[in-house]
């Protein structure tokens, strides 16, 4: 009984003169086959960093410290100092823990604006200058908004938080920041 669709590899042993063919075919299909499998991963690492799974995980996280009137505030946050880590930031992540955030860091102090697009959940932006002050709060920035949410003035770092936690710690622009990036 023969089958019904030709199979996925021909069967070239019979084939006379045309073994260059049959070369070409299997290394086609070969090719083929490699590009399927790069693809079927990729679209999984896509998949996983949308749903905010490990691909995105928090390689090492740093200690940051915010110095308040009702006392310290002690976040654990994902340092993003490469373009690449500050366009992506927070976006598509579907939460974010109470003691943790982002600390987006500058080689030098510079007026910034951010915006929320593809950001899923609300946050509120610390705008930090060079001296570790807290210029300005942006409180509950809204997902998917696309106004610019300017700092103020030039700022050496900026950390977004969870929205509506800098009201729950009673974070102010003045209080302090404690981390690396900024003097003691």
């Amino acid at each position: 009984m023969s089958p019904r669709f030709p199979p996925a590899t021909p069967d070239f042993r019979h084939w006379s003169g045309e073994a260059s063919l049959a070369r070409d075919w299997l290394s086609v299909r070969r090719r083929v086959t490699e590009v399927m499998i790069h693809r079927r991963a990729l679209l999984a690492g896509l998949a996983l960093a949308a749903s905010g799974g490990p691909a995105f995980a928090a390689g090492k996280l740093e200690t940051v410290e915010i110095v308040t009137s009702r006392g310290r505030a002690r976040f654990q946050v994902e340092i993003a100092a490469t373009k690449a880590e500050q366009a992506r930031g927070l976006m598509f992540r579907k939460s974010l823990a109470p003691d943790r955030g982002m600390l987006f860091t500058y080689t030098r102090p510079q007026a910034v604006a951010y915006w929320m697009k593809n950001t899923l959940i609300p946050l509120d932006i610390l705008y930090i200058q060079a001296d570790g002050r807290v210029l300005s709060i942006a409180r509950n920035a809204r997902p998917h908004d696309l106004t610019p949410l300017a700092s103020g003035g030039p700022v050496l770092g900026v950390l977004e938080i969870a929205g509506g936690r800098a009201a729950q710690l009673g974070i102010l622009p003045g209080d302090r920041v404690l981390h690396r990036i900024f003097p003691k």
